[in-house]
Order: structure tokens, then C-alpha cells, then sequence
């Protein structure tokens, strides 16, 4: 996947600050907040949110917000689900088919929230 197959027909004009978001988004194997792109991003927050919204709008990216109240984001590939650790707040996707449904409801993406397994392992050394 390439930025020029994700923006075409999206009427989105391709500025050097967009392509720069896109490239890091499209790099990543996992959702990236603001606070893990600034350092190789250059421009201000004001102008990366800008742009995020546009990518927002245009169903470019989705986001979400995890425990440490921050937002993160990536590319919209494939709908899949996260898993959020409420010990040590990594983020995992979720690529197996949930089957999650509510009548009357369109479901965009699920967040679980438990303990991974690093966590669970340091806690049950810990009780030895």
C-alpha cells in the first residue's frame, strides 16, 4: 500500500506534511499518538492535528484513546480491534475475526482491555 493508493479519490491535495504523516502511519506495525510522531515530525501540533482531522474525514485513518488519555492513530487497512493493557498500556492489534454484532448498530472497532501477557508473567513471578 502506497500514499497515492490511499489518498486517490479523496480529493486530498498531498503537502509535504501530510506525506510525512502518512509515510510514518503507513511504516508502523501498531497505532501512534501525537507524543510518538513529534520527533520525526516537522512541524507543530497545531498543523499535525490539522491534518489528522482531514485524514479523519476522509476515512484515511481511525483512532481511538487508550488508558494514558492520549490518541492514537493509524492507517484504516482492514477494521480490526485493539487490545490495551491496563497494566503497562501497550497496544496490540487485533487481527482475529471477533464476531461481534449489535442489532442496529454499525461497530467501527472494539476495544479490549485486560492484562498482556508480559504483565501477567511479571505478576505471577512475582507471587513465586
Amino acid at each position: 500500500m502506497n500514499i497515492a493508493s490511499i489518498t486517490n479519490n479523496k480529493n486530498i491535495n498531498l503537502t509535504t506534511a501530510r506525506k510525512a504523516i502518512l509515510n510514518i502511519l503507513l511504516d508502523s506495525k501498531k497505532p501512534l499518538s501525537y507524543e510518538d510522531l513529534k520527533d520525526s515530525l516537522d512541524m507543530d501540533k497545531a498543523t499535525f492535528y490539522r491534518n489528522i482531522i482531514k485524514f479523519e474525514e476522509a476515512n484515511i485513518i481511525s483512532s481511538f484513546e487508550s488508558n494514558d488519555k492520549k490518541r492514537y492513530f493509524e492507517i484504516q487497512k482492514t477494521k480490526h480491534s485493539h487490545f490495551i493493557c491496563t497494566s503497562c498500556s501497550q497496544i496490540e492489534c487485533i487481527h482475529e475475526n471477533l464476531n461481534f454484532n449489535l442489532t442496529g448498530y454499525r461497530i467501527d472497532n472494539i476495544l479490549i482491555k485486560g492484562i498482556c501477557p508480559d504483565c501477567l508473567l511479571k505478576k505471577e513471578k512475582n507471587y513465586d
